[in-house]
């Protein structure tokens, strides 16, 4: 049977853009290492949570685009596992209650390990339930908020706030706010990410009823927008670095802004969808190696 095959799930599981989920969690333990309460083990329960999540996100996003009908010949993204045919729905939602079950299993040994009273557990409990509903909603259902233009707001929250400050709170055993300042950085740069991908397919998605805020913004304000979440991501990492890092590890970040100058100006005068097809995977890049820079410059800044 097709859909048995371990290359097409490994294909529909979309591996090039797990690196955000990663980057969430470098970022979190680096700063937790930083202060001096880095946990390998808690940070490799967190991975495995947030990998397991991001794919159920993909999942889901494939069953649900299938099922409305976004996912057909005009979409410019590469060709999904429900849309080629390879995997039935039913197959693949199937593949969503395993991949839910992995993750429950993953998140619940994560939170016993890291918390110590029932106030903590339960509060990770719920934000983990949220995640996995979260996961599934962005498509599936009724009213998915993905085709509402809530998508954005979602990455920042669950790949930025909860997923590098829950990470930080995890092994720190507190917060800090100024925390949210590097969670903020990672979760502008995956909400990047999306808005390529939202960029790229927005006639499409316009003609579906998918109304992601590139659709709503249009594509003028779109590109525009990118440039913003590139801006803003850097200002943040900046800011943290001149209020709390006392060496010049801590901006080591900014080696990476070559590239993200380079890529926010292809997208500002890409002509359409079909010229932002090569940016998702540049975005994705710049991503993950602004994050693993910042991260490096925790690790060196406490050593």
């Amino acid at each position: 049977m097709k859909s048995s095959s371990l290359a097409i799930w490994l294909d529909a599981a979309r591996p090039k853009t797990l690196p955000l989920a990663i980057a969430s969690i470098v970022c979190g333990s680096a700063v937790a290492g930083w202060q001096g309460s880095f946990s390998a083990v808690i940070a490799g329960l967190a991975l495995l949570t947030a990998l397991l999540l991001q794919i159920l996100s993909n999942l889901a996003n494939d069953y649900g685009d299938a099922v409305k009908g976004t996912d057909n010949d005009q979409r410019l993204g590469p060709q999904r596992a429900i849309q080629s045919g390879l995997v039935t729905p039913e197959a693949m939602r199937k593949a969503m209650i395993l991949n839910i079950g992995l993750t429950l299993i993953s998140g619940l040994a994560l939170i016993l390990l890291a918390t110590d009273n029932l106030h903590d557990m339960f509060g990770f409990m719920l934000l983990g339930l949220m995640a996995i509903a979260a996961s599934i909603a962005y498509t599936v259902g009724n009213k998915p908020y993905g085709y509402r233009g809530l998508g954005d707001f979602s990455v920042l929250v669950f790949f930025g706030w909860l997923g590098v400050a829950g990470t930080y709170y995890l092994q720190a055993g507190q917060i800090d706010s100024i925390i949210m300042l590097p969670a903020t950085a990672c979760g502008l740069l995956a909400v990047g990410v999306l808005n390529i991908n939202n960029l790229r397919d927005i006639d499409n998605d316009r003609a579906c009823g998918k109304l992601t805020l590139a659709v709503r913004m249009g594509p003028s304000w779109g590109r525009k927008y990118h440039l913003f979440l590139l801006v803003t991501s850097v200002a943040c990492l900046a800011l943290f670095a001149a209020l709390e890092i006392h060496s010049p590890f801590g901006w080591l970040f900014i080696l990476s802004a070559p590239l993200l100058f380079k890529h926010g100006k292809q997208v500002f005068q890409s002509a359409d969808g079909a010229a932002l097809r090569p940016m998702m995977g540049t975005m994705v890049k710049c991503a993950l190696l602004t994050n693993l820079l910042f991260a490096a410059g925790m690790v060196l800044a406490a050593a």
